[in-house]
C-alpha cells in the first residue's frame, strides 16, 4: 500500500500579506492628461472595484465620464493617492478620512512635487530643441 504524506500548513500560510506600499514608494505619474481606470489602479496599487467605491463614498473624487468609461486626470490620482495614505498608511475611517479631505489637512503627495520638478525639465529641455531648431531654419 502506498503511504500518503501531508504536508503541514504553516499557520500562515493562508493569510494575505498585510503589507502596503508607501503612497511615496508608488510609481511616478505619466506626464499625459488622461488615464483610465486600469491606468490609475497601476499607479496606485488598488483594484477597480475598490477605486469605483471610493468614488461613491468619497464625492470630491469625480472622474470624467464619456461613453461610459471613467477619465481621470493628474489632480485625481493625486487625490487618489491621499485617499490611499489615509485609509491604509494612517489607519483612518473611510468618514475619517473624508472629514480630513475636506478640512483639506492631507500632507502635500512628494510625489507631486517631484512631477513639477520633472515636467519643468522637460518644457525646458523642449523649449531649447525648439528654439535651435528655429535657428537652423532661419
Amino acid at each position: 500500500m502506498m503511504e500518503t504524506k501531508l504536508k503541514k500548513k504553516n499557520k500562515n500560510e493562508n493569510k494575505r500579506s498585510t503589507s502596503v506600499t508607501k503612497t511615496s514608494d508608488l510609481p511616478d505619474i505619466p506626464t499625459k492628461i488622461y488615464f483610465t481606470i486600469g491606468e490609475v489602479c497601476r499607479l496606485c496599487e488598488l483594484k477597480t472595484h475598490v477605486l469605483r467605491y471610493w468614488e461613491v463614498v468619497f464625492p470630491v473624487l469625480n472622474p470624467s465620464k464619456r461613453r461610459g468609461r471613467r477619465y481621470y486626470k493628474r489632480d485625481d490620482i493625486i487625490l487618489v493617492r491621499q485617499i490611499r495614505e489615509l485609509l491604509y498608511e494612517k489607519g483612518y475611517t473611510i468618514e475619517g478620512a473624508s472629514a480630513q479631505l475636506s478640512k483639506g489637512q492631507v500632507s502635500s503627495d512628494k510625489s507631486t512635487s517631484d512631477f513639477s520638478d520633472v515636467a519643468t525639465h522637460h518644457i525646458r529641455a523642449t523649449l531649447g530643441q525648439l528654439e535651435q531648431v528655429i535657428q537652423e531654419l532661419d
